[in-house]
């Protein structure tokens, strides 16, 4: 069974790609690279032992689109994480992003419609929530004014998906994804962004390694224990998994027609100095840090009730904080000779 997965050279779609071969599946990979490196089909291969069909193509060019998809018909379901991700830079650059995610997702869903493809997992984030009044949050919460062009990306896809859904019959799984980051436990794929890292941990490991003078802790003082923002952070490879269980559950249903909803985290929130902590604890270094204004389009505290998707999909969070962080550091000191 083939599935195509969009941004499969991506931080998050590379592990699902283990995942999914792991899992039997046959894969093919759209990426246009702008935040990605082709050699990540060779860590692919190392792990698996398969190197998966990569086609290297820009989702937003919807004629390109259309032609990659009538080219492979024999594509049975989609997961889709193509997308810029960064909250600060979207904030200084709308348009970029609002281009980007959107019109890549209506492109995708045009070609899924041409093919007659009847399942999609989507990428989404718990960024849709915007700053919560109530804690942890739950699928019922409402969905507030994002923080920013990022979390209205995805606010507005989700909105774009029911609507489609609606009338094809196509079936919809959202994951709003916590604060993913580790790597594989092989440490030969993890977060490796491209420039200066906009996420914490690859900053946080890059300062470990000296790359980066100071890892930036933007805030100290927001309502929360020691004044920095709180977040729930989850091993990409459980978030992965995760994908594979939804993925299974949609080729298992007949065509409803319908959107799902499912938060993908672990229930708890931790701290930016939390994370430093931890990091500085297991792998026995220590950080400089320095506290900077709050970054716009931040929020305060965020956290997940996992109830839903664990009733569901029967998936679980198993990996702890200790092993996130072990796995990051693993990563970055495997690959720090790869790096320009």
């Amino acid at each position: 069974m083939k599935i195509l997965v969009t941004g499969g050279t991506g931080y998050i779609g590379s592990h699902t790609v283990v995942e999914l071969i792991q899992s039997g599946y046959e894969v093919i990979i759209a990426d246009s690279l702008i935040n990605s490196d082709l050699d990540v089909l060779a860590g692919i291969e190392q792990i698996t032992g398969i190197k998966p069909i990569f086609e290297k193509i820009d989702l937003t060019d919807r004629i390109s689109t259309l032609d990659f998809f009538s080219r492979n018909k024999d594509i049975k379901a989609v997961i889709h994480f193509a997308a810029l991700k960064a909250v600060g830079e979207s904030v200084d650059k709308p348009l970029l992003y609002y281009r980007n995610n959107l019109d890549s997702l209506m492109n995708v869903l045009e070609g899924i419609n041409k093919q007659n493809i009847n399942s999609i997992v989507f990428s989404s984030s718990c960024t849709i929530y915007g700053e919560p009044d109530v804690l942890p949050v739950t699928e019922d919460t409402p969905i507030k004014k994002a923080e920013s062009p990022y979390g209205n990306t995805k606010q507005i896809a989700e909105e774009i998906l029911d609507d489609h859904c609606k009338t094809t019959s196509l079936n919809c799984i959202a994951l709003r994804y916590f604060n993913p980051v580790g790597a594989h436990e092989s440490g030969i794929i993890g977060e490796r962004p491209q420039g200066i890292p906009n996420n914490l941990i690859p900053y946080v490991t890059q300062t470990a390694l000296g790359i980066r003078e100071y890892l930036n802790v933007f805030g100290n003082d927001y309502n929360t224990p020691d004044g920095t923002a709180i977040r729930d952070y989850i091993h990409v490879s459980d978030l992965s998994q995760a994908h594979v269980y939804a993925l299974k559950y949609l080729l298992d249903k007949k065509g409803k027609g319908e959107i799902e909803y499912f938060n993908l985290g672990t229930g708890t929130g931790y701290s930016v100095l939390d994370i430093i902590n931890t990091f500085e604890r297991v792998n026995d270094l220590k950080l400089n840090y320095q506290f900077k204004d709050r970054r716009k389009g931040d929020i305060e505290k965020i956290w997940a009730d996992p109830t839903k998707i664990i009733n569901t999909l029967g998936w679980k969070a198993s990996r702890s904080l200790e092993d996130m962080m072990k796995s990051a550091w693993r990563f970055e000191n495997k690959n720090v000779l790869k790096k320009d």
